[in-house]
């Protein structure tokens, strides 16, 4: 299998029908975010807080973990690019949203103050 071979496989695996079995997968790493950090605080006492893109991350580490031991399986490697586009995707809409309420909140509290 050679790198469009993989790519055109991420990008099925990614944008099919995944949704009907897994819901949306930002939703679905924002909802791993919350547990793994409610876990990772309780069993360290330290205020951690993952973010759905390190969920994602860590998924990727793990399936790249997978390629070092028993055999071959291409589907680690699929599944790894496949949640760093992930990754990528949220980080995305974290920083477009996070641009947004920022320019919102400054007009809003410049109307509020002009009233």
């Amino acid at each position: 299998m050679n790198t469009t071979d993989i790519l055109q496989k991420t990008e099925k695996l990614v944008n099919g029908d995944r949704d009907k079995t897994h819901g949306n997968k930002i939703v679905n790493h924002e909802n791993i975010s919350r547990l793994w950090s409610a876990y990772l605080q309780n069993k360290t006492k330290l205020n951690i807080i993952l973010s759905p893109e390190d969920v994602a991350q860590l998924m990727s580490l793990l399936k790249i973990a997978r390629t070092q031991a028993g055999e071959h399986n291409i589907d680690d490697y699929v599944d790894a690019v496949g949640y760093q586009a992930i990754a990528g995707e949220i980080a995305s809409k974290r920083s477009e949203l996070s641009s947004s309420l920022g320019v919102s909140n400054e007009r809003k509290s410049k109307n509020t103050n002009n009233k």
